[in-house]
């Protein structure tokens, strides 16, 4: 049975490899912790907040991530497709995701606010109804993704392929437009 822990407060701790593994954390706050040596083994995190925390290059072995917000964290290289897929409900502000994957996940009405998303891999990703609001989303892929209701309108560089992305109703701005234009190599002045 995993060691649980209720509405505490953790403050700049490094944690090392095994440290939160077979753990649940519930209603915690963390606050300049840095998780990028942690292996993530049998992890539950509910309704917690992580801020000004880093995961950079942290390996998800069985991580569960029930609504859980990220506030200017560093992400980077996280593969996300190895959490449990229930109740996976996550939001991102002001964080750097680049080189992270979200390969086959749902995730959708999820809110990436302000957000690196540089060559993140969304690939067969269901992104119904997330929002990009003001995200960098360069070189990220969206191939066979579902991308139904979603809001690009303040997102810059990105590059889908509508043919081979699920795009009904999304929500595109005229000045970002051109992101949907990439594959067929014309200019737009």
């Amino acid at each position: 049975m995993a060691d649980y822990f209720l509405d505490i407060e953790y403050n700049s701790i490094v944690y090392n490899k095994e440290d939160v593994n077979f753990k649940e954390f519930e209603s915690c706050t963390f606050n300049y912790c840095d998780f990028s040596k942690c292996l993530f083994l049998s992890v539950t995190f509910i309704d917690c907040i992580f801020n000004n925390c880093n995961f950079n290059s942290a390996k998800i072995n069985y991580l569960a991530l029930r609504t859980v917000t990220f506030n200017h964290c560093s992400i980077k290289e996280v593969n996300f497709a190895m959490c449990d897929k229930l109740i996976f409900d996550i939001a991102f502000n002001h964080c750097v995701l680049d080189f992270s994957k979200f390969y086959t996940l749902k995730l959708k009405g999820t809110s990436f606010a302000h957000c690196s998303i540089i060559a993140v891999d969304f690939m067969n990703t269901d992104l119904t109804e997330t929002i990009f609001d003001f995200c960098d989303l360069y070189r990220s892929e969206f191939d066979k993704a579902i991308a139904n209701k979603a809001n690009f309108k303040t997102s810059s560089n990105f590059a889908i392929n509508p043919e081979r992305t699920k795009l009904k109703k999304a929500i595109f701005s005229i000045d970002n437009l051109n992101g949907l234009l990439t594959k067929y190599d014309i200019v737009i002045n």
